[in-house]
């Protein structure tokens, strides 16, 4: 066995010794690489045995052009595409989009549906952002209708769709509701298959899925499953962890995000980044501890470690996100975190 295979395999059985969890690939969109290193990083997570991708959406390719191309270039990983921000997409936009996928490339995605943000809805959009979670409600009452093959009749407070019916065969797909917020979670409680955190502390998930547990138990539903985006880096170096730090830089001051980091001890750097300082300087202030509070960095007995506090915590799923710069497509990452039988 060559030495790479070995300290691969040596890796897996360090983190799976732990806990046996499911692990799935996000390609990561990171704004400082090209968007076609995103493409390489699935086609990686497939040949590595993963059972399923999530395919965003950014400021680069649309998700369901994206998600057809990794389609034709894999052998067999499953597809989840999103989330979507249902003040972007209609219902019907997104339901032909899922169709579509599935005929040209012979697989089912699974679909996310999620709020987004301010930016990308009202400043690049130039749509309204308002009560999302009806919203997502809403259209994820009408994605229902449609992704099982039956024409929509639904008139909704922000969401509507009456008369139209898949033309192609409708690939009756989950849905996975993106939240973070309580009304978000209890749209998730009663109308998902999945719930989606982002880059949460074990002890925000908790306190989230008891949360879905209470919603779905008063929508007479089974508490869907959970899945938490993690950014992941085994072994990281300094190109490796200051890309994930770019990365969590909008996030300090958001509404929830913030007080969550406040938690987990960072009260001083979301006082500093709520002055609205340049995000240089926020970068400048971020601690690399700051990234190992709300997601998987080390080595890997310390990822394995870490991997068993989510799963206690109640995650059914992570969700990777591999540092790329220093760590060519993820793999030394994606290497060491495959699932193997």
């Amino acid at each position: 066995m060559h030495n790479k295979t070995l300290k691969v395999y040596s890796s897996y059985l360090q983190i799976s010794r732990y806990t046996a969890m499911k692990f799935s690939v996000v390609t990561p969109l990171w704004q400082d690489r090209p968007a076609s290193e995103n493409i390489e990083v699935a086609k990686l997570a497939d040949r590595l045995g993963f059972g399923e991708l999530w395919v965003g959406e950014m400021a680069t390719y649309d998700a369901f052009a994206f998600a057809t191309a990794v389609g034709l270039q894999t052998r067999q990983i499953g597809l989840s595409i999103g989330p979507l921000s249902v003040s972007v997409r209609t219902p019907m936009n997104i339901a032909m989009g899922a169709a579509s996928v599935a005929d040209l490339t012979g697989r089912r995605p699974n679909i996310a549906l999620g709020a987004s943000s301010t930016v990308v809805v009202e400043e690049w959009h130039g749509r309204e952002r308002a009560r999302t979670a009806t919203h997502i409600d809403e259209t994820a009452q009408i994605l229902r209708t449609l992704l099982d093959g039956e024409k929509a009749k639904f008139s909704g407070q922000l969401a509507s769709c009456h008369g139209y019916r898949l033309r192609l065969d409708a690939p009756a797909t989950p849905l996975t509701i993106a939240a973070f917020g309580p009304a978000a979670v209890r749209a998730a409680g009663r109308r998902a298959d999945r719930m989606l955190l982002n880059m949460v502390t074990p002890a925000s998930l908790a306190a989230l899925r008891t949360q879905l547990a209470e919603a779905a138990t008063k929508a007479e539903r089974e508490t869907p499953q959970l899945a938490v985006w993690l950014p992941c880096a085994v072994d990281p170096d300094r190109e490796s962890m200051d890309q994930l730090k770019r990365g969590i830089v909008g996030y300090l001051a958001a509404p929830g995000y913030g007080e969550m980091m406040m938690a987990a001890g960072f009260a001083d750097l979301v006082a500093f980044a709520r002055t609205r300082p340049h995000p240089r300087e926020i970068l400048a202030a971020m601690p690399d501890e700051l990234i190992a509070a709300i997601g998987l960095l080390g080595d890997t007995a310390a990822i394995a470690s870490r991997v068993e506090q989510y799963r206690t915590a109640g995650a059914d799923e992570i969700c990777l996100v591999p540092a790329t710069a220093g760590d060519e497509f993820g793999e030394r990452t994606l290497s060491a975190m495959a699932a193997r039988a």
